[in-house]
């Protein structure tokens, strides 16, 4: 927000436009899940942790310089958790030999995702974009040599059990097959 950060008016309008879908993205999820109480519990957890950055953004915390630093370093952890926590599906792959686990579109948008805001980094010589984005970006294209690497010896079973990694099951196989 331009309190937060001044001239910030392209970041806050991408990130709106990402809030809307993700939010369609939960709803949507939330309606055919049956985990409804779980959900609800993790999503009451992020508001709840929203508005205590919230609250000491604006009342404890003066001038958009010290600002910045906090929702900026918060922001730089949570997309570091967020691109890294995929290193246990890249050590799985490593481990079984098969790309069936890991989501090759997911991987190559995210791939272009980080990439893109690296660059923008760069130009704008933001840290708080520079570094989570550059372990991003790093990270993806680890998981893309990945699947190129083991794409030949992932065998496809019709009969795998039905988890969260079902869609990218389907995809994976779509190339493979």
């Amino acid at each position: 927000m331009p309190s937060v950060h001044p001239d910030s008016l392209l970041v806050v309008t991408i990130n709106s436009i990402g809030l809307i879908i993700e939010s369609i993205y939960v709803g949507v999820f939330f309606l055919y899940s049956n985990k409804r109480r779980t959900m609800l519990l993790f999503l009451a957890g992020e508001v709840f942790f929203f508005l205590i950055v919230l609250f000491i953004t604006f009342f404890c915390l003066h001038g958009t310089t010290n600002r910045s630093m906090l929702v900026g370093l918060i922001g730089t952890v949570m997309n570091i958790g967020m691109y890294t926590s995929t290193l246990t599906v890249m050590a799985r792959v490593i481990k079984t030999k098969s790309v069936k686990y890991l989501p090759f579109y997911l991987t190559l948008a995210n791939f272009a995702n980080c990439t893109i805001w690296f660059s923008y980094a760069l130009i704008k010589f933001d840290s708080y974009f520079l570094i989570p984005n550059g372990l991003g970006a790093v990270c993806r294209l680890v998981q893309l040599m990945l699947f190129g690497y083991y794409y030949k010896t992932t065998i496809c079973d019709e009969e795998d059990d039905v988890d969260a990694s079902f869609i990218s099951t389907k995809i994976t196989c779509k190339h493979i097959g």
